[in-house]
């Protein structure tokens, strides 16, 4: 069967390996149908995934149908459209043990540490499968991983109905955010350098947007918070500025989440956090997300509406990583079909 592989940094093939077979009891083999190409399958790409090993079958947001099952799985049957829960982990250590798998010291990500999506059949636990109302479209279904991302900041922020959140960053996961604050009833603020993305924003429930480099932001908010400031900041940007700036402009007993991996230190006096009491909290992959994500889109309260903009056979995952890498202004969601 055909996989996508990334060897080394800069280099993507298509290569031939034998099918996956059952082994465990409580496997499934799942026909990969959507991939999607997320930011950090670009950062293997390059070489700037610091967690990633080579080489490497990429692809971690992924949709599929069982086509066999294991004698003791009985979640799923046979033909069942399922969307793929990315983690697995020890459940010994502190962090499986309180609740937080996604941090388990030995976590491990289909796609990052181990091979993932990127190839037309593949073994998974049971557990890690979640089935999807057979209607909803396979392009809708492949967004489950993503909008989990979103699911867990606004979880980690501690989202509520009322609250004014400001969203840094209006790119793929600032949207996925941006709906989730939505649905939890929260007023959102968002910002971004490109007037077409802060347009998409609005098209997906944003009632405020900001261009930086139009105007000054902590103006801006604290003119639309009647000067009260945002009482959750969820930095989808990373950069040592904006993680400095979320500070600045979050509320009193407001929350500050953080979902970049950036190394750089940042300049922040500790004062505003003290005499704010402010939360600052990281927000990484999803701790049991996926059955409330999933509940959304089979209801059809969650809809990528306009957030997959572009499709790539298999046969071309040279050009769509190539695309992507020179039409970031055009992209939001590319994804690969296998059919």
């Amino acid at each position: 069967m055909k996989a996508v592989r990334i060897p080394e940094a800069h280099v993507i093939e298509i290569i031939e390996i034998p099918e996956p077979k059952i082994e465990q009891p409580d496997d499934v083999l799942v026909k990969i149908k959507r991939v999607g190409i997320c930011g950090s399958d670009m950062h293997i790409y390059h070489g700037t995934n610091p967690l990633a090993t080579y080489p490497r079958i990429v692809g971690h947001e992924v949709a599929g149908e069982i086509i066999e099952i294991g004698r003791d799985v009985n979640k799923v049957a046979v033909g069942d459209h399922v969307v793929i829960e990315p983690i697995t982990y020890c459940g010994e250590c502190y962090a499986c043990k309180n609740g937080r798998p996604n941090v388990c010291k030995d976590v491990s990500v289909f796609g990052v540490h181990e091979d993932g999506g990127m190839r037309e059949v593949a073994i998974l636990s049971e557990k890690q499968v979640h089935k999807v109302n057979p209607e909803i479209d396979w392009d809708e279904a492949v967004m489950a991983e993503p909008y989990t991302i979103g699911a867990q900041a606004t979880f980690r922020g501690n989202v509520q109905a009322g609250q004014n959140v400001f969203i840094q960053g209006a790119g793929p996961i600032g949207i996925t955010v941006l709906k989730m604050a939505k649905l939890r009833g929260a007023t959102v603020i968002m910002s971004d350098f490109t007037n077409e993305r802060l347009e998409f924003a609005k098209e997906n429930g944003a009632d405020y947007t900001i261009n930086p480099s139009e105007v000054d932001v902590e103006t801006k908010i604290n003119e639309i918070t009647n000067d009260e400031g945002a009482n959750v900041v969820i930095d989808a940007v990373g950069l040592p500025q904006t993680f400095e700036l979320s500070v600045n402009v979050a509320s009193v007993a407001g929350n500050v989440v953080l979902l970049g991996f950036n190394a750089t230190p940042s300049s922040i006096a500790q004062m505003l956090i003290t005499k704010k009491e402010l939360t600052i909290t990281g927000s990484r992959l999803q701790t049991n997300q996926f059955g409330k994500v999933v509940e959304l889109i089979n209801e059809k309260k969650l809809t990528h509406n306009g957030l997959v903009t572009h499709k790539f056979p298999l046969m071309k995952i040279k050009e769509a990583f190539e695309f992507i890498e020179q039409n970031p202004q055009l992209v939001r969601k590319a994804i690969i079909e296998f059919e």
